[in-house]
């Protein structure tokens, strides 16, 4: 198996590392991702200015390719010639952080494996709760995504189709089960704050408390709160086809 790893939080992140070296027990690893955090870059891509990969190393000497690109451009280049062959699959993460309900719009993670079902790649996105913190435990989350990766595989997850990965807090000792669930719906509470520079000119951070969302049964955000791995099969038909069936009625 050739599998593209990637990521949105950096090619130097903890949790890019971890999954590499657990995605090593499945075949060859092939890391391109970006050299900055592109989190909540969602999927942009680079189309008016150049792009680099540049060679470097992991923590533990593993060889990578920087790209100065968002999580996108990354494995749209690599597909499109940087590689010299096509990835089996793409995995991106581990996200530092969870991608819960709405936060798949948001995420540079789960866009950068939207990216791998454009150019028709099975694809995977997996992110820890909890990951942000000092002492996060990857190796359960790591341990979650090769075992997905393997089964997608074996399964033949169709092109059209990336998977959602997201593991609650703890070691492998503590999470051991997984549901397959739909999304939730995530509840923001943005706040703007407004500050003035030395001239007086305002200027804007986004703040207000962490994101929570309704805790039901079979979603994403209710799966994980029980303590349980959510895999959720997601794809691009954003259509509403109640509303398809109304509006037809409708003499336009």
């Amino acid at each position: 198996m050739y599998i593209l790893v990637t990521n949105d939080d950096g090619v130097q992140s903890p949790g890019l590392l971890a999954l590499c070296q657990q995605l090593a027990t499945l075949g060859d690893v092939v890391v391109v991702a970006p050299e900055r955090n592109w989190s909540a870059g969602s999927h942009s891509r680079t189309l008016y200015a150049p792009l680099r990969a540049t060679p470097t190393t992991l923590a533990d000497g593993r060889p990578a390719l920087a790209c100065d690109g968002t999580p996108a451009d990354c494995v749209a280049l690599a597909v499109m010639g940087l590689l010299d062959r096509r990835p089996d699959v793409v995995v991106s993460g581990i996200n530092l952080g969870p991608n819960l309900g709405h936060d798949v719009l948001y995420s540079g993670t789960v866009a950068a494996a939207m990216e791998g079902l454009i150019v028709g790649i099975p694809s995977i996105a997996v992110s820890l709760v909890g990951g942000y913190k000092p002492d996060a435990d990857f190796t359960a989350a790591a341990g979650w995504a090769t075992r997905v990766a393997a089964a997608a595989v074996e399964h033949k997850l169709p092109a059209a189709v990336l998977l959602n990965i997201n593991v609650p807090e703890g070691g492998s000792e503590t999470v051991q089960s997984a549901h397959v669930t739909r999304l939730g719906q995530r509840i923001y509470r943005n706040e703007l704050v407004v500050r003035h520079d030395p001239r007086g000119r305002p200027y804007y951070w986004v703040g207000g408390a962490a994101p929570d969302g309704h805790l039901e049964d079979g979603t994403d955000l209710g799966t994980v709160a029980a303590g349980h791995v959510s895999i959720t099969p997601l794809h691009f038909d954003l259509t509403s086809q109640a509303w398809v069936d109304r509006l037809q009625t409708i003499a336009w």
